[in-house]
């Protein structure tokens, strides 16, 4: 089966249309969504009720569960606690409810995959995997042949051979049967590695792809600007960092 794996659409509509339209163009069977649909972007309401009617699974990131209260605020940036308090004001009760029933990991037996927003070991602490130390410590905390990941907004592969080499990628690449893989899908709504374009992953047993979409990224910064969300959000998404 061929699916898709997208991460970190954060309120941004435009993106997350674009991908939609990308992901169906290519008959992906299923769309995997692993957390943050709100937070930083203008369109929180629309995104999760989008998401909620084309996703398979859907899990909760950070934003989401600061966003209804079930995370503090203590561990987020000025700006983007107040993208929180803006999108708190906004949100609709029926969207409240429902990110307050998602999980933030999930495992998918038939795929041999596990999902989760930020990290295997300790997923509701929001941490950050980013070395291949971090890699080869969280290695040891799920027994799936793939665990996809999302939270840092930048796309990779890790892959760790049964001798323990860990191989990396930002491209595309092969699955090997004896292989296990740590998988970041990037982010939909607010790319981190200097590609504004929306990114996710387009899977299968055999391979990975990180797909590229681009979208009417200055929609969306009219209405953020006209919202009154922080302009060094605004900024951030033509600089893709």
């Amino acid at each position: 089966m061929r699916y898709a794996v997208v991460s970190d659409v954060h309120a941004n509509l435009e993106a997350l249309e674009a991908v939609l339209a990308d992901i169906e163009s290519r008959d992906l069977e299923e769309i995997l969504f692993l957390g943050d649909a709100v937070g930083y972007g203008p369109n929180p309401n629309e995104c999760v009720a989008l998401l909620k009617e084309r996703c398979k699974i859907m899990l909760a990131g950070n934003h989401d569960l600061a966003a209804i209260g079930s995370t503090g605020l203590e561990y987020f940036n000025e700006y983007a606690k107040a993208a929180i308090l803006w999108t708190q004001s906004v949100l609709t009760e029926k969207n409240r409810r429902f990110l307050g029933t998602l999980p933030v990991k999930k495992h998918r037996n038939k795929e041999n995959v596990l999902l989760v927003h930020s990290t295997p070991k300790e997923p509701e602490e929001w941490h950050y995997l980013s070395t291949l130390w971090d890699a080869e410590i969280n290695f040891h905390y799920f027994s799936e042949r793939i665990c996809f990941i999302g939270h840092s907004h930048m796309p990779f592969l890790i892959e760790r051979l049964p001798s323990g080499e860990m191989l990396t990628s930002t491209d595309k690449g092969s699955l090997g049967k004896s292989a296990r893989y740590i998988i970041n899908a990037g982010s939909v709504g607010q790319p981190r590695d200097r590609d504004l374009r929306a990114c996710y992953v387009a899977a299968d047993d055999d391979a990975v792809e990180f797909v590229r979409v681009d979208y009417r990224r200055e929609a969306t910064q009219r209405r953020m600007h006209e919202f009154g969300l922080p302009r060094p959000l605004i900024e951030k998404l033509s600089e893709g960092a």
